[in-house]
C-alpha cells in the first residue's frame, strides 16, 4: 500500500522526528523515500543579496542531506528535492508528481503558530493532499526511536470517509502485528442539545448506541475481510463533553494506550467546504499520538493490499 513515502522537512526538531517515523515506515513497507524542502517565497523575497539567497539554499541542502543520511542508513532508495514557493502547495504538488502513497509530516514546524489548529504548513497539506497524511506530534524526544504500533484505533460514524480508513488501519495493523480497535462514539451533547436540562430518553440513547454498533460491525467486517487473522476489538462509548466525538476518541486513546489513530478526513455531518471535519480537526489538535488522515478520495480508489 505504501510504496513511496514523502517527507517534508523544514529543519525543525519536530520535522526531523516525523521524518524518522516516516523512514521507519518506509523500512517496514519496503518503500522508497522522497524528501522535500521548500524555501518559502517570503524568505526568498527577504534575501537582499545573492549571498543571502545562496545561504537559504545551502541551509536547505543541509537539511535534506541530514534526512537523506537517515534513510540511506536503513537502505531506502532516496530522492531529494529543494524547491521554492509556498510550502503546502509545493509539498502537495511533489506528492502528486512522484505518485506518493503517503505523506508523513510534523504536527507543527518552524512556521506554525500555537494558536492555530496545526502548523500552517501541515494544515495546508491536509487541505490539498489527495493521499493519506500521517501527522506526527512532537512527543518525547527520548523515545523518538521507539516506533511501535501495537494498538491501532479506527473510529467510525458509518460514513464513506470512515470506511476509507479501513484498508489503511488493516494494513498498518498487519505489518506491525497490532490489534485493531474499531470505535463509535455517541455524542449525547449533540443529540440532546447544549441546553437540554431534562436528559435523553433511555430508548433514544439505546437507538443511538445500536446505530453506532451497526457502524462498528460494518467497519470491523470490512477490516476482517481484508485480513481474517487480525485481532479486533469493538466498542461503542458515550460522551457528554462539549468536545463531542473527539473527546470520546481522546479518552479511549488514553484508556487503551492506543499508538496510532487512522481516520477519515470528514464525517457524516461535515460540509464539503470545510478544511477538515470538526471531529478530525479536534482530534488532530488534542490527541498527542500519530494520526493518519485518509481523504475521502481514497474511498473511490478502493486501495487493496491483499498479497502482503
Amino acid at each position: 500500500m505504501y510504496d513511496r513515502i514523502l517527507l517534508p522537512v523544514d529543519g525543525s526538531d519536530e520535522a526531523k522526528r516525523a521524518a524518522k517515523r516516516g523512514i521507519e515506515l518506509a523500512r517496514t513497507f519496503d518503500a522508497a523515500v522522497d524528501i522535500v524542502h521548500v524555501v518559502e517565497r517570503r524568505s526568498r523575497r527577504l534575501a537582499r543579496t545573492d549571498d543571502e539567497t545562496a545561504q537559504l539554499r545551502e541551509r536547505g541542502e543541509r537539511i535534506l542531506a541530514e534526512i537523506e543520511a537517515l534513510a540511506s542508513a536503513v537502505d531506502r532508495p532516496v530522492t531529494t528535492t529543494l524547491t521554492e514557493g509556498t510550502p503546502a502547495v509545493r509539498i502537495a504538488e511533489r506528492a502528486a508528481d512522484r505518485d506518493a502513497s503517503l505523506i508523513v509530516i510534523g504536527k507543527q514546524g518552524l512556521t506554525g503558530l500555537g494558536k492555530r489548529l496545526l502548523g500552517g504548513v501541515t494544515e495546508g497539506v491536509l487541505q490539498r493532499s489527495d493521499v493519506p497524511v500521517l501527522v506526527v506530534p512532537a512527543g518525547d524526544p527520548s523515545a523518538e526511536d521507539a516506533f511501535d504500533y501495537a494498538r491501532v484505533l479506527v473510529p467510525t460514524d458509518g460514513s464513506e470517509s470512515a470506511a476509507a480508513a479501513a484498508p489503511h488501519g488493516a494494513t498498518v495493523a498487519r505489518r506491525y502485528g497490532a490489534t485493531v480497535h474499531v470505535l463509535s462514539v455517541v455524542d449525547l451533547q449533540a443529540a440532546g442539545g447544549a441546553f437540554n436540562a431534562g436528559g435523553l430518553e433511555k430508548s433514544f440513547v439505546e437507538r443511538l448506541e445500536a446505530q453506532g454498533m451497526t457502524a462498528v460491525d460494518e467497519l470491523a467486517d470490512e477490516i476482517e475481510g481484508r485480513d481474517a487473522d487480525l485481532e479486533l476489538e469493538t466498542d461503542v462509548v458515550r460522551t457528554t463533553s462539549f468536545d463531542g466525538v473527539a473527546a470520546g476518541i481522546r479518552e479511549y486513546v488514553a484508556e487503551h494506550d492506543v499508538d496510532i489513530v487512522v481516520m477519515g478526513s470528514h464525517g457524516r455531518s461535515n460540509l464539503r467546504r470545510q478544511l477538515l471535519g470538526s471531529v478530525t480537526a479536534t482530534v488532530l489538535r488534542t490527541v498527542d499520538i500519530p494520526i493518519l488522515v485518509v481523504t475521502r478520495s481514497e474511498s473511490a480508489a478502493a486501495v487493496e493490499e491483499t498479497s502482503e
